[in-house]
């Protein structure tokens, strides 16, 4: 199913450049985190409860007895859901302060974007040539289904430290809401926002006014993560703004009603159920546009507000 990832970003592609083919350049570079695997579960039936270190947990709709019952998904180490819509988080993930890394020379520091929902991002600035110099921005949407993860979480905290230093670029690192406690759209909501912030220079951080490009624009995320990423570039062209110099998407989680060539007929099925659990309110179910991009009433790809994108797959 389409809610891993696992493939290796070219860094240096953050550089303005002249369209033309892409070039593989052979060296070593970060790695993103890889987090879930394949199994099944049926819609969410109504009111979820979970536990999580960061995401209040909704009213029990089920008794104790029901909550012990069965279990319809289970991805080891990550999470499981029960029959009766409780899921527990079970990767009890470690979170790495922000402050400054020594294997990258990269700091970091947390800005809470809005107290009430908790909505915040991690900012990332590498080591500077010279004091006035200028880095593109990245803005970073972290994977994990729309269920798991955050942006402090330390995989990705040394994944995105990683990249900052190799690519050479300041990076928000949006650290959303998650389902079922939030069914979408908060997750694109928060990551909106947080995309408006980062670009706006009435509410800029200092960091990104001072040492930021915003003209240099990309976005990347992986699985859900670049999920987010598709999302924002057809609210971007939308609204005409902001314009992505380029967009990175490692591994989308992106399906549909129906397998494509290569496809077991029974992943879109896997993928739909997901998806009915993380947006229940999805027009079209797994063909709603956010998770299908090329079904009925999708935005057009060649409106999509970026000049250049780049997809990695991992797998088959």
């Amino acid at each position: 199913m389409a809610t891993r990832s696992g493939s290796a970003i070219w860094a240096g592609w953050a550089a303005p450049q002249t369209c033309r083919p892409l070039t593989v350049r052979r060296r070593k570079l970060p790695r993103p985190p890889c987090y879930l695997s394949t199994t099944t579960f049926p819609p969410c039936p109504g009111n979820c409860t979970s536990t999580s270190h960061k995401n209040g947990a909704l009213p029990a709709a089920a008794t104790e007895a029901e909550t012990e019952g069965e279990v319809l998904l289970e991805s080891p180490g990550h999470f499981r859901i029960y029959k009766c819509g409780k899921m527990d988080r079970l990767n009890e993930p470690t979170v790495s302060p922000a402050g400054l890394d020594e294997a990258t020379g990269v700091t970091s520091r947390d800005v809470v974007l809005d107290a009430d929902t908790g909505v915040s991002v991690r900012l990332y600035l590498p080591k500077l040539r010279q004091p006035s110099e200028k880095l593109p921005v990245l803005v970073y949407f972290h994977g994990g289904a729309f269920l798991i993860g955050s942006a402090d979480d330390a995989t990705y905290h040394s994944y995105v430290n990683s990249l900052a230093a190799a690519a050479g670029v300041l990076v928000v690192s949006a650290d959303y809401r998650l389902a079922p406690e939030h069914p979408l759209p908060a997750a694109y909501d928060d990551c909106w926002a947080a995309l408006q912030w980062a670009v706006a220079p009435s509410t800029q951080d200092e960091w990104i006014s001072g040492h930021g490009d915003t003209a240099r624009l990309f976005l990347a995320g992986d699985s859900a993560g670049a999920n987010i990423v598709h999302e924002m570039l057809v609210r971007a062209a939308v609204n005409s703004h902001p314009r992505m110099e380029g967009v990175v998407l490692l591994h989308p989680w992106f399906s549909g009603s129906e397998a494509i060539e290569g496809e077991p007929p029974a992943v879109p099925m896997f993928n739909g159920m997901i998806w009915s659990y993380t947006c229940p309110g999805a027009v079209g179910g797994a063909d709603d546009p956010r998770i299908n991009p090329l079904a009925p009433g999708a935005s057009s790809l060649e409106l999509l507000a970026c000049e250049r994108m780049l997809v990695c797959a991992a797998e088959k």
